[in-house]
């Protein structure tokens, strides 16, 4: 390695700044950096830094000339040099002239050179300076540090023109267009930007966009903000536009309707990933109940559980629907969400639901009920041996009278009662009919009539055939009437 060996010469000569700098010149004679290991361009900066540290700005600003000239491997290589040539500029606070050379440095080579070269055939990273982010971003850090407005202006302007711009490059210039109180100028750049990157790499563009015009002109320009979202949704993949829709709401809470708000919500449970559709509809059920109360909830409950929802998470929106049920008194209701959600919760592996179930029952139920759950539970946990989940029949059968939960036995005399049931239940020789799953007419309000109408027709024609298949509560009921 030729550093290692230049090093080690070096530090013998140490104390002998003459036998240093022939070392040096030795070294740059003979090195090709075409065909060194290493990075040739390290060893011209130590040289320069070798008569700086002697106090020779001279002799240093002379090595730097003959570096920026040397044909490296790489464009990063030649710009390094440059950086460090107008660094060393800076420390003496020679400022304009850093400026200087930078501006030297990234101007573009004119179309003589170009021709002369190309007749050459052997193109010098000289060629492609101009177009090295390293350079510019060192370039524009030095004008808005110690330039003009607009001749920091003009040097981003020339990034993106040259199409090297970064998103961080972006946020930077509307940044500083921001600071100087160009707050128009600052969100044309922002969409320049949106229009130049995608994603991944647009995210942050548009998050910061979009807070900032809001912040500026979310009440003033709804209509405008509203378009800048509904582009910002259009553009965003599946995987990223859940906090999109987060800032799109929290805008109509705030500047504009609410319904607008409570369609923004709709859409975004039905655009977001499958992973992410439980906890977008929490929020829209929270939101919902913030804003027009409790009760108006129910339907977007309804809506989740039938959107297809993964089952474990279908379960759990059930358990908290039935818990909103149960608090509003309506255990009809809440008994008949239980009886839907079962057909997530394998009893073997799921015991917290069935827990739940229990508890419930204890509170609210009666014999006849906590029967059912225990029927249900059985043909629960061997459709799940079977592999594949499906419900009783009973909850096909429902007396087309009930009306959410209707005429389960859940009454407010059985209320907080005892119940000391037997070890068995139903007799293991009954028949116990399973059907596909399907959402129980009983809990889904206006959807219930059709359901309902069906239930009733099926009821009718299985009063004609063998009593095996009729549900556990309709059983019940005619035993006791013989």
């Amino acid at each position: 390695m030729w550093n290692s060996g230049i090093g080690m010469r070096f530090k013998i000569f140490e104390n002998d700044p003459a036998k240093q700098v022939f070392t040096y010149i030795e070294a740059v004679r003979t090195i090709d950096p075409m065909k060194a290991v290493g990075k040739p361009h390290t060893l011209w900066v130590a040289f320069a830094r070798l008569y700086e540290s002697h106090n020779d700005l001279k002799n240093a600003r002379d090595i730097f000339e003959k570096a920026v000239n040397v044909n490296y491997k790489a464009v990063d290589h030649l710009a390094t040099v440059w950086c460090e040539y107008a660094e060393m500029e800076l420390r003496h606070k020679e400022f304009r002239t850093a400026i200087e050379l930078m501006r030297k440095a990234t101007a573009e080579p004119s179309v003589e050179v170009k021709r002369r070269v190309a007749a050459d055939g052997n193109e010098p990273v000289q060629m492609n300076l101009h177009k090295s982010l390293r350079l510019w971003s060192f370039y524009v850090d030095l004008e808005e540090s110690l330039g003009t407005l607009e001749s920091t202006r003009v040097v981003y302007e020339r990034i993106l023109d040259l199409r090297i711009a970064t998103p961080q490059i972006i946020l930077n210039y509307a940044f500083f267009l921001e600071e100087n109180k160009y707050f128009e100028d600052a969100f044309k750049v922002y969409e320049r930007g949106v229009k130049i990157f995608k994603y991944p790499h647009v995210k942050d563009l548009w998050v910061t966009y979009l807070s900032k015009f809001v912040k500026s002109y979310g009440k003033t320009k709804l209509e405008r903000v509203r378009e800048l979202f509904e582009h910002a949704i259009e553009q965003a993949p599946e995987n990223e536009v859940k906090p999109i829709f987060l800032q799109y709401a929290k805008l109509e809470e705030e500047y504009g309707l609410a319904k607008r708000a409570m369609k923004v919500y709709d859409q975004a449970v039905k655009t977001v990933p499958d992973r992410e559709k439980l906890s977008m509809y929490e929020i829209y059920i929270a939101r919902a109940a913030s804003i027009f109360g409790v009760p108006k909830t129910r339907e977007i409950y309804e809506q989740a559980i039938e959107s297809g929802l993964r089952d474990n998470d279908a379960k759990k929106m059930c358990l908290k629907y039935a818990e909103l049920e149960k608090n509003l008194g309506e255990i009809d209701r809440a008994w008949a969400i239980y009886v839907f959600a079962s057909q997530f919760a394998d009893p073997r592996s799921d015991p917290d639901f069935w827990k739940k179930w229990k508890d419930f029952e204890i509170q609210h139920g009666n014999e006849d009920t906590f029967r059912e759950m225990l029927r249900i539970g059985r043909s629960v946990s061997a459709s799940y041996s079977q592999t594949h989940v499906i419900l009783p029949e009973y909850l096909m059968q429902k007396d087309q009278k009930t009306e959410l939960g209707g005429s389960c036995g859940h009454t407010e005399a059985c209320r907080g009662e005892d119940i000391d049931l037997p070890e068995e239940s139903d007799s293991d020789d009954e028949k116990i009919e399973i059907s596909q799953k399907d959402v129980p007419a009983s809990v889904f309000g206006d959807l219930a009539n059709k359901r309902a109408l069906d239930a009733d027709h099926k009821a009718d024609a299985k009063d004609n055939t063998n009593s095996t298949h009729l549900g556990a509560l309709e059983r019940i009921k005619r035993q006791r009437q013989q």
